[in-house]
Order: structure tokens, then C-alpha cells, then sequence
């Protein structure tokens, strides 16, 4: 059974379509890569899904409750976190600070008490591999280090499903390898399903079961990943006639 349904959805700004009338469902527990080319609508599509965009048309359900159009922290409350690539952190808070809001505001049930909020913090942070930064500044940081954190951010909400767009851009082979063994891990260890954007595709590889294609706001393949990336439609459109999946 579908955990996540996204049927028709349309986001339109000034009349053109960023996202033209995808559908599609993710299972409980299930990892789904959306890749495609710049411009293809990924990041509207997970905005859309988890309340940073209002579709202009079609619905998203959730468990089946409705969730289009509800606002981020009402799709928090929902049970969906969304993780963007540009980290937006509390500079003048600690590492830990940051988590425990996460903790205590971002997740399903109401507000979380303090104490319960920095231990859940504290698991979030040793999951990503930030327990030695958690009483640094976030400004000490460097980049991946504050992707990270926007993940622990997330899963310290303990959501149902976890957004995640383009967090491994730029990372070197060791920061990819661990990115991927944290988004694998929240499914396998804390049981999250999971949507992520992203155009590194040797993570796409190594870690979707399923992979949707965006081209031009609309869906150009669907299916698993070496089927689709081997597909012509997809070599044309995306990966170039040199690619060898």
C-alpha cells in the first residue's frame, strides 16, 4: 500500500508549468530517487509535497490524508520533513541548539518537552556523525557538516516521510559515502521513507530502489534504476549518448 500518493499535481508560475501533471505513489519504507535535468521541476515537486509550494493543481495524500496546501509546519506536524540543499541554520545558536528546535517544533504530536527534545537532539546528531560539534557554533561548520545538520535537524522530528533535495552535491568520495549511509539508515534503522532529489548519480545507483525521471516538468521514465537510466529517452534528455549506466 502507498504510503505517499501524488496524483496530477501542477505548479504553474505566471502560466508555465514547473511541474505539469505528475502522478505517482511511494510505498512505505521504500527509497525513490527523482532526477533529471536543471530545470525539470524536482525541487518544485518535493516543495509541492512538503508544503514550500501550493500546487496549482492535482492532490497529494499522505496515509490517506489530504497534505496539498498545508503549510510546512502543518506538513511537519503530518509527518513529513523536508531537507533543502542550501542549509538554513540558527547561526548564533550551537549545533545543538539548532537539533533540539528541530526536536522539540518539527515533529508529529505537538510540542515535545525540553529534556526529551535534547535527547532526541543528541541521537539525531550522533546519527549524522555531529556528536563532537554539538556545542560548536554553527558557524564552525563547513558545508557538508551543515548539510548534515540539516538532516539531524529532520530526523530529530522523527518524521514518516523524509524529503531530501540535493544534499550531496559537491561532496568528496569519504562525505558522499557517509551521506548515503545516512539516508540509508534512516530507512533501515529508524524506518522513514524516503524521496530524493539528486544528480550524483553514482548515490542514485548505489541507493534507489526506484527512480521517477523529470523532463520538462513532466514524467519521462519511471522504474528501476538500471532499467531507467539505460533507457533512450532518458540518455537523450539527461545523461548524454556518452553515459554508460
Amino acid at each position: 500500500m502507498a504510503l505517499l500518493a501524488v496524483d496530477a499535481v501542477e505548479k504553474r508560475f505566471g502560466g508555465l508549468p514547473a511541474v505539469d501533471g505528475v502522478t505517482f505513489g511511494v510505498d512505505e519504507g521504500e527509497i525513490l530517487a527523482v532526477v533529471g535535468p536543471n530545470g525539470a521541476g524536482k525541487s518544485t515537486l518535493l516543495k509541492t509535497i512538503g508544503g514550500l509550494e501550493r500546487p496549482s493543481a492535482g492532490t497529494v495524500t499522505l496515509a490517506g490524508e489530504r497534505v496539498d496546501g498545508l503549510a510546512p509546519h502543518q506538513a511537519r506536524r503530518r509527518g513529513i520533513a523536508t531537507v533543502m540543499q542550501t542549509p538554513l541554520a540558527f547561526g548564533s545558536m550551537t549545533t545543538l541548539e539548532n537539533v533540539v528546535l528541530g526536536a522539540m517544533f518539527g515533529g508529529a504530536g505537538g510540542v515535545v518537552a525540553e529534556p526529551e527534545a535534547i535527547r532526541r537532539a543528541q541521537e539525531a546528531l550522533a546519527f549524522v556523525g555531529l556528536e563532537g560539534r554539538a556545542d560548536q557554533p554553527v558557524a564552525s561548520l563547513n558545508l557538508h557538516q551543515q548539510r548534515f545538520l540539516e538532516m539531524a535537524k529532520a530526523l530529530a522530528g522523527r518524521p514518516r516521510l523524509l524529503l531530501v533535495d540535493e544534499v550531496m552535491a559537491g561532496l568528496n568520495d569519504a562525505e558522499l559515502a557517509a551521506s548515503v549511509r545516512i539516508v540509508r539508515s534512516a530507512r533501515d534503522t529508524l524506518g522513514m521513507t524516503i524521496i530524493w532529489v539528486e544528480h550524483v548519480m553514482q548515490a542514485v545507483m548505489r541507493l534507489a530502489e526506484r527512480v521517477i525521471v523529470l523532463n520538462f516538468g513532466r514524467t519521462l521514465a519511471e522504474g528501476e534504476p538500471e532499467a531507467v537510466m539505460r533507457h533512450p529517452d532518458v540518455i537523450d534528455a539527461y545523461l548524454g549518448e556518452g553515459h554508460d549506466a
